[in-house]
């Protein structure tokens, strides 16, 4: 393959994709689902193999991606039209906190850890995930969050410190209790007066601002206990 030709499918693949990712829309590149991931992957694909591929002439590699182009707008235009393609194709939004409670079985489902929960929700100014009603991990892969009432009232008037996590995963962070300047027979009296067994039931448990201990334990929250 000869400069010239290298050069030509260059700059005719170039033109061609743009005037393609033109005419797909702007969804491609603003919403990212998993469709639109493989649309993505799949036309980077075709046009490396065209420019790099001495086998693959130009038109051939134009057609293919005019092809693919062309089968991705039709998707686009089933996804609109037809709410059963729309979850097979791009999959649905999941619920992983409802009603303040951590779902553990969405979690796994959407392959999210706590920590990065808890990273996707301080995106939005909330550290704990306390002060959350609701929080739904969209098929684009962004979270939507609706605070408690009483959060969203608070937020409107102050900023809060943040929460110190002190157990994840039935595990505890012998680092935070030491900054909070607790320790280890403080937590185990908090969880026994409750009426928790063992840590090792514990999801997640954090101290918040105020000194309370908010729990969660198997899908279900403990009520918030003060700092002793």
């Amino acid at each position: 393959m000869s400069v010239f030709e290298l050069l030509l499918k260059i700059v005719v693949s170039f033109l061609v994709l743009l005037c393609l990712a033109r005419l797909m829309g702007r969804k491609e590149i603003s919403q990212m689902t998993f469709f639109n991931f493989v649309s993505a992957m799949t036309i980077g694909s075709i046009a490396a193999d065209t420019i790099m591929n001495q086998q693959t002439h130009l038109h051939i590699g134009m057609i293919a991606l005019i092809a693919w182009a062309l089968f991705t707008i039709l998707m686009g235009y089933l996804d609109i039209k037809s709410k059963k393609v729309r979850k097979v194709v791009n999959g649905q939004p999941i619920t992983v906190i409802k009603n303040g409670v951590l779902l553990e079985k969405s979690l796994r489902k959407t392959r999210l850890t706590i920590d990065s929960l808890q990273s996707l929700l301080r995106e939005k100014n909330i550290f704990s995930i306390n002060d959350v009603d609701q929080a739904i991990f969209e098929t684009s892969g962004k979270l939507s969050v609706l605070q408690k009432h009483s959060k969203q009232q608070l937020s409107k008037t102050k900023d809060s410190p943040e929460p110190v996590e002190v157990i994840s995963s039935g595990k505890i962070n012998v680092t935070n209790l030491a900054k909070l300047n607790l320790d280890i027979p403080w937590l185990d009296r908090q969880i026994q007066e409750i009426g928790i067994a063992t840590i090792s039931e514990i999801t997640h448990a954090e101290v918040e601002p105020k000194g309370s201990l908010y729990i969660q334990i198997k899908n279900k929250p403990k009520n918030e206990r003060k700092q002793s």
